[in-house]
């Protein structure tokens, strides 16, 4: 074990926009030298797979900020969050915003342990052939070992 700084991450959302944090938070913290090791839990699973097609919506999300105004009945409407996940990617894009594949490629270069919740991949029967290269495969007990000694601890 070594005597660097410790970050534990469990990532528990698999959508575009709840993608970043986990990402961003584990690289930055392997460039400053911390060991790092992110456990993917239910929906954050997604976040793993080799064809990422995540969304964005709007609904349940008060907090995003919109172009302009849009009634919640008009977000609920079929088209809504296909269109604003795409209106979120050109903004991204135009801001200069890295992609989530190639903050995960960082994180996976900077030996960011990747952990995919062996039970949730069971109950929910995926087929880890979808997943990166490098996932490991362990319970929560496992990861506990970990964050147990971790200076820092989040929960996204």
């Amino acid at each position: 074990m070594s005597d660097s700084k410790k970050l534990a991450i469990i990532a528990t959302k698999g959508s575009l926009d709840w993608g970043y944090p986990p990402f961003i938070l584990a690289s930055t913290a392997a460039a400053l030298g911390y060991d790092v090791e992110v456990f993917f839990t239910f929906y954050g699973l997604q976040l793993l797979k080799k064809k990422m097609d995540l969304q964005v919506s709007s609904l349940g999300n008060p907090g995003m900020p919109m172009p302009m105004p849009v009634p919640v009945l008009l977000q609920a409407l079929p088209g809504m969050q296909r269109m604003m996940t795409v209106m979120m990617k050109q903004k991204m894009k135009a801001k200069g915003v890295a992609s989530l594949e190639d903050l995960r490629e960082l994180c996976m270069e900077a030996e960011v342990r990747m952990i995919a919740c062996q039970m949730t991949v069971d109950l929910f029967e995926m087929d880890t052939g979808e997943f990166i290269d490098g996932v490991e495969y362990a319970g929560a007990a496992a990861f506990f070992e970990f964050a147990g000694e971790a200076d820092i601890c989040l929960f996204i």
